[in-house]
């Protein structure tokens, strides 16, 4: 069995760093570029192929801007009426957009020529949607009915019907063309099977719904309404599994990375907040001069644009060095060694899915500390982890509470002298106060005590060391106490106050 590496704890960061690599990395969408619309953005969608331009909406028109001049390269305008969602099919040659008279339209993204007009809706279609199977569209309209269109008819196959108010949110699987969302301002996640005329499930957001968005394996959905963002586990029945609450108003547009490893949204609190799937933490956020109405990221992560309530469109492009260029060419053409046709035609062959891959094990690498532990020195293994215990306190803990279970703490620290005991006072002097140690370092600092009595008052230097700890486990108690008694004049002063209030 392989030795088990000593647990280092994670705390909780007291202040959080702004120059890690994940805000340099964010840092580098820079150079805004901000052009006026005639009206609100009220959405952006970017091309699924290369180049990866992208659709904009506002006012009457659905304007594509080239992603490398960041100039219209195309303008829509075939609209009676308020356009919304203009969205490109996954081979990037078609679009389709709603308008406020309830029309759906289908463009070729050449010509512009209008390809099919879907009527039905008879309020305000604020959702389009190409399927996955590039043969149907999606649609949901104010009229509270979502629709599914047959391209090559041009005619409603399904019309569902369960929402109670305005269906502002939709969103087809990439995993499954059957299986879609939908969000309404009866503030409920519908899923639903084109194959069936009722919904699968149902998950109530608690807020008008503006925006979903699936995760692309299909087990997961995000919904946002209000200022709150929601997680749910389609796999588990529908359960919630995160509650994002990071911004201060209404979330009106989400999007993913090119991977599906972050999440941006946009809100009307003016602020662009990029989160960590994996633990939905915000690793970065843009501020930005008005409400957020739509926000897009390019499938290559190169540009980041966000439309705003006053008509301005931000573009911010990151500029890839020629070095990630060629790390990403080359983990794109690298084939580990193991496969098949590996062996047999070298490394510039892809491997096929039935190859037969072997395992690659790993040499486990310990900490010199880590290897005078597992040969039970743990004597060297404590001077090891104070030698550097200024930059890694929470190493020395987890050492230090790694003895006191192995039962070696004793053993750790007697049979010293004055110069070999002094790193370990100093450590406990320093760190001693710190709420997440205190614990931990009382007992560690008992078990010297018990071990050294005898011998106090011999050496000078462990008698000053000894003196200083203790002035500070005084200053502690003493701020405790003074902390206390805050708390309680506090409680007594909110207690009047509240009874002021309800006599008046």
């Amino acid at each position: 069995m392989d030795y088990q590496k000593t647990v280092v704890k994670k705390y909780a960061k007291v202040h959080s760093s702004k120059n890690t690599a994940e805000a340099k990395y964010w840092k580098r969408f820079k150079s805004p570029i901000v052009i006026k619309e005639f009206a609100s953005v009220s959405s952006i969608f970017f091309s699924p192929v290369a180049p990866y331009d992208f659709a904009v909406t506002s006012s009457t028109r659905v304007q594509i801007y080239s992603s490398k001049t960041h100039q219209p390269k195309k303008t829509i305008s075939r609209f009676k009426d308020i356009a919304y969602s203009g969205s490109f099919r996954q081979d990037g040659k078609l679009i389709v957009a709603g308008d406020a008279t309830g029309l759906v339209q289908m463009f070729d993204g050449g010509s512009r020529a209008i390809l099919r007009s879907f009527k039905a809706h008879n309020l305000p279609t604020q959702v389009t949607q190409f399927s996955t199977n590039k043969s149907n569209i999606l649609s949901a309209s104010d009229d509270k009915t979502v629709r599914i269109w047959d391209i090559p008819s041009g005619e409603s196959v399904n019309i569902f019907e369960e929402h109670d108010d305005y269906v502002r949110a939709g969103v087809v699987s990439q995993d499954n063309p059957n299986l879609f969302v939908s969000g309404s301002y009866d503030q409920t996640v519908k899923l639903w099977d084109m194959r069936q005329s009722e919904s699968v499930m149902t998950m109530n957001h608690g807020a008008p719904v503006e925006s979903l968005l699936i995760y692309p394996n299909g087990g997961a959905v995000i919904s946002s309404g209000g200022p709150v963002i929601k997680v749910w586990d389609l796999l588990s029945g529908g359960r919630c599994m995160h509650t994002l609450g990071n911004h201060q108003k209404t979330v009106t547009s989400m999007c993913f990375d090119g991977s599906a490893s972050r999440l941006v949204t946009g809100s009307l609190d003016q602020h662009v907040k990029i989160y960590d799937v994996q633990d939905y933490k915000v690793v970065h956020s843009v501020k930005y001069p008005a409400p957020i109405l739509s926000v897009g990221l390019s499938p290559d992560d190169t540009h980041l644009a966000a439309g705003m309530s006053n008509g301005l469109l931000s573009i911010r492009q990151r500029q890839i060095k020629s070095s990630e260029k060629a790390i990403k060419k080359q983990n794109q053409d690298y084939i580990r060694a193991g496969t098949y046709k590996y062996f047999m035609r070298g490394q510039s062959n892809t491997a096929a899915k039935d190859d037969f891959v072997v395992e690659h094990t790993k040499r486990q690498r310990l900490k010199k500390y880590d290897q005078f532990m597992k040969v039970f020195q743990y004597s060297n293994a404590l001077d090891e982890v104070l030698r550097v215990s200024i930059q890694t306190p929470v190493v020395v803990a987890a050492v230090l509470q790694e003895l006191i279970h192995r039962d070696g703490l004793k053993q750790a620290i007697t049979g010293r002298d004055d110069v070999s005991l002094e790193p370990l006072m100093r450590f406990l002097i320093r760190n001693i106060h710190h709420p997440r140690f205190t614990n931990l370092l009382v007992d560690v600092s008992e078990a010297v005590i018990d071990c050294y009595t005898r011998v106090f008052g011999q050496s000078p230097l462990i008698d000053d060391l000894l003196s200083r700890l203790t002035v500070k486990v005084k200053q502690e108690i003493q701020l405790q106490k003074d902390l206390i008694e805050t708390m309680a004049t506090l409680d007594m002063l909110f207690t009047k106050s509240g009874s002021a209030i309800v006599n008046q």
